[in-house]
């Protein structure tokens, strides 16, 4: 079986040669989470089939897709900035075809074409698998198109074509989200949950390993209420995905904390391909503020869950969301947030200011914050995580840690860059490693608060 680096290089060839029988290019930009990226996947996927590769110059490109989120109201931002930087390039090849697919062209559907006179045409992630038609009618009848029809249930064909890029692939297991919490449109965008048939999970993540991935990120907005429909709960899944041939390392996103079960934790135990390292977003650290979310658990049964899980394995690295500036959020309950920052001292946060969406229930709640007190509570929260980041990786100077290499590091192009089973990102020296794919063992030298720096050991050392 080729190396994934052999597999790496013959793509890359294959891709060349592409190139000059002259096979259309696409510009593809992705916003948001790792739902989008794997969206963008498949895109690139559907677009392979109809004789497309992909360009990272929008200057170059036939088509161009921008993938969108709109979770919150920045990125919903950065979207219509970024289409506005290809109105003169439309204007100089009006044979160019420009789109807008994922959450924001699900939200706004026909309005983007009205905002934008030079877009062309605007997908909802139910829509990715239309792609091809959808272009064909446009290159053909000069149309303008809107698709953003949701379906109850899953068409295979949705999820048929994955362009893999790398070591590594995200696999959605599942769409959708039956939980409405109160601040988030994904149950609109996205749709009511819907498990996929671990028989198609399980061919897709063949196919995968086939094309040189060894690592997997199971998706879904809950991943612990997969199975709805499906043959297998979600550790069953997980065994079987960690039993496919090649497959070195299996993570999943995400996991809701009034779902996750003691069965999901104690798989940890048993199964040694699984990451140690899970996602657990817990929002606030207020029990009122949880509530008004609808998050269904409050912050002594989040802190439970998590203490068991860093009893049972103290390598475990978990990461958390928190929203501050919640509608009604007073000093004193954002200071409870601060609390369970410090206490559970996660190892990674991605934090956000509360911003109103469309549709949702908290865009109309009294006591929205003004802009200036959610910037300093950021502020504060971030800056308290930062230190707790930074003494968690001091922890592991001097450890050796296993890495898989993905590439060189974006802030030296001297040194690879992997991610360790616990998701660290670890700089280290080349040293005549055989490159992206490769796992390495490398001792921590030196922690900084969002990476880690090494050296691979000399043999016999």
């Amino acid at each position: 079986m080729d190396s994934p680096a052999s597999l790496k290089w013959k793509r890359d060839l294959l891709e060349m040669e592409q190139i000059k029988e002259g096979v259309k290019r696409v510009f593809l930009e992705t916003f948001g989470c790792q739902m989008n990226d794997n969206d963008s996947e498949r895109i690139l996927g559907f677009l392979k089939n109809i004789s497309y590769i992909r360009t990272s110059e929008p200057s170059d490109a036939d088509l161009i897709i921008l993938n969108t989120c709109s979770v919150r109201d920045k990125a919903e931002q950065k979207v219509y900035s970024a289409l506005g930087r290809f109105r003169e390039l439309k204007e100089e090849r009006p044979g160019l075809i420009v789109g807008v697919a994922g959450c924001v062209a699900q939200q706004e559907g026909q309005k983007l074409l009205k905002r934008a006179p030079y877009l062309d045409l605007v997908f909802g992630p139910h829509n990715i698998h239309k792609l091809p038609d959808l272009i064909g009618e446009i290159s053909e009848k000069r149309a303008r198109l809107v698709a953003v029809e949701q379906s109850a249930s899953i068409n295979e064909n949705e999820y048929g074509l994955v362009s893999a890029s790398g070591e590594k692939a995200y696999v959605s297991i599942m769409r959708g989200c039956d939980n409405f919490c109160s601040y988030c449109i994904v149950p609109y965008t996205r749709g009511r949950e819907v498990s996929r048939e671990s028989a198609d999970i399980l061919d897709e993540v063949t196919r995968l390993v086939e094309s040189g991935v060894q690592e997997v990120t199971l998706l879904g907005q809950n991943v612990n209420s997969y199975g709805a429909g499906a043959d297998v709960s979600f550790p069953e899944l997980l065994r079987l995905v960690a039993g496919v041939d090649g497959i070195k390392r299996v993570r999943f996103v995400t996991s809701h904390p009034k779902d996750i079960s003691e069965e999901l934790i104690y798989l940890f135990g048993e199964e040694l391909k699984l990451a140690r390292h899970m996602h657990l977003p817990v929002q606030s650290g207020s029990d009122r503020v949880l509530k008004e979310m609808g998050r269904g658990y409050t912050a002594s049964e989040y802190a439970t869950k998590v203490q068991l899980i860093k009893r049972l394995y103290p390598d475990m690295a978990i990461t958390t969301d928190i929203i501050v500036g919640f509608p009604g959020e007073t000093e004193a309950e954002f200071e409870e947030t601060m609390a369970l920052l410090m206490a559970l001292r996660f190892e990674n946060v991605f934090s956000f200011m509360y911003s109103p969406r469309p549709l949702t229930r908290a865009a109309s709640f009294v006591g929205q914050l003004p802009l200036d007190v959610r910037s300093e509570r950021l502020q504060r929260l971030q800056d308290a995580q930062r230190e707790i980041s930074l003494a968690r990786n001091l922890e592991l100077v001097g450890r050796r840690v296993e890495v898989l290499v993905e590439g060189t590091s974006k802030s030296d192009g001297s040194r690879f860059s992997g991610r360790t089973s616990c998701n660290r990102i670890v700089n280290f020296p080349y040293d005549g490693i055989n490159g992206p794919g490769a796992f390495v063992e490398v001792v921590v030298t030196e922690a900084y608060p969002n990476s880690l720096r090494g050296e691979v050991p000399q043999q016999g050392k």
